[in-house]
């Protein structure tokens, strides 16, 4: 064994021993689109190959994962509302099937303590989370209706307004939640699901946290002093937040980790494919695929230059010295965007455990970043609700 192999033997160990919680995996579009099959070793590096699968979880000694059931925002007629509940209630069957097709490598999880059980039996704990409200439309019922399908989060809208609350990425229309969104997180505590601040206006931000009775998660953010994005939380946002009991959960989506300078060619050949596919979701599911394989055949002659595991623990650093060591844990957003050079899929997550040791973090830090501080609000959230 070579002396790199021991100096890593000890934080290896560490890394196993902890329990560790990704609280934001676009798993489910795999899923929809490709059919992957979760108990075999996928490649991610492959034409429409994913990042996560329950033996490259083992791999990259991953316990929990919350799959994150994703629409995109649409029409918010009734019709368009509809519509997309009922394609929300088929990301959810086809997360329990492919759950379920493998009941010795992982289980479906409901509360805090399934991830701690499922971990001491060697399986993997799969929780459910809702990335856009927009299959609530403006039906408060459907809340409950989710949370009984095993949604633990909604992450409240995502890159355009909807009707709960205005989005980081798009023009105000609500000034921050709506009236309706106040019901939203109103009931969310009611339930004891966790209210989701990630993608949400600064404004929308303010809102929730002077609403909430219990306290929040950004389950895939990163420090806007570190990478200046209104996708991102500026110091006064992490302030209240950890003031509030919450946690952010740090997100290894490249464009919010670092601004990394591409090439010239990759640029331009970026910027022809932009223009070919131009309004991708009005494509049809056939001109979707091509896009898709232009994108991958892209990727391979032009790799994108990627921030690395360094880079997005410096967030790590910045957030701790913001809010403190209790309120910090990370969330990959890995098949929807998510990875770095030296993390490229689930199976390298020890990478993280690594670049925290050299920096000193301790094991009772790192067991918190990892996974603690997520339990501790999920628990809070749990012995909150009202039912």
């Amino acid at each position: 064994m070579n002396k790199q192999a021991i100096q890593k033997q000890p934080e290896i160990s560490l890394h196993q021993r902890i329990l560790t919680i990704d609280t934001h995996a676009d798993t489910p579009i795999q899923l929809m689109r490709f059919n992957d099959d979760m108990g075999i070793r996928g490649d991610a590096r492959k034409i429409n190959g994913g990042q996560v699968d329950f033996i490259r979880m083992a791999e990259g000694g991953l316990d929990a994962s919350f799959f994150a059931v994703f629409l995109g925002q649409g029409d918010r007629s009734p019709e368009g509302n509809d519509q997309a509940y009922r394609k929300a209630e088929k990301i959810v069957a086809a997360i329990y099937q492919s759950v379920e097709q493998y009941p010795e490598l992982a289980a479906i999880a409901t509360t805090a303590a399934d991830a701690e059980i499922l971990a001491a039996v060697g399986k993997r704990a799969i929780y459910i989370g809702l990335e856009n409200g927009y299959p609530i439309g403006t039906d408060i019922s459907k809340i409950s209706t989710f949370y009984d399908l095993g949604a633990r989060y909604i992450t409240l809208c995502h890159t355009k307004n909807n009707d709960i609350c205005d989005s980081s990425t798009d023009t105000a229309e609500h000034g921050g939640l709506s009236d309706f969104g106040r019901q939203v997180v109103v009931e969310m505590n009611r339930l004891g699901m966790m209210v989701d601040v990630s993608h949400i206006s600064d404004l929308s931000f303010y809102d929730v946290l002077e609403l909430t009775d219990v306290p929040v998660i950004a389950s895939h953010s990163c420090a806007r002093a570190i990478r200046d994005h209104a996708r991102n939380m500026d110091d006064d946002m992490l302030q209240a937040l950890a003031a509030d009991g919450g946690v952010v959960q740090m997100c290894i989506l490249g464009h919010y980790v670092k601004e990394v300078v591409q090439s010239a060619e990759r640029d331009s050949v970026y910027r022809a494919y932009k223009e070919k596919w131009d309004k991708y979701d009005d494509r049809t599911e056939e001109q979707k695929a091509l896009a898709r394989i232009d994108y991958h055949k892209m990727e391979q002659e032009f790799p994108e230059k990627l921030a690395t595991v360094a880079d997005a623990v410096d967030h790590i650093d910045h957030m701790v010295k913001i809010m403190g060591i209790d309120h910090v844990g990370i969330g990959t957003d890995f098949d929807g965007g998510g990875g770095l050079a030296d993390c490229y899929d689930v199976s390298e997550l020890e990478n993280f455990t690594l670049e925290l040791v050299r920096r000193g973090y301790s094991e009772e830090d790192i067991a918190k970043i990892w996974g603690g501080n997520l339990l501790r609000v999920f628990r809070a959230v749990e012995t909150g609700a009202v039912k």
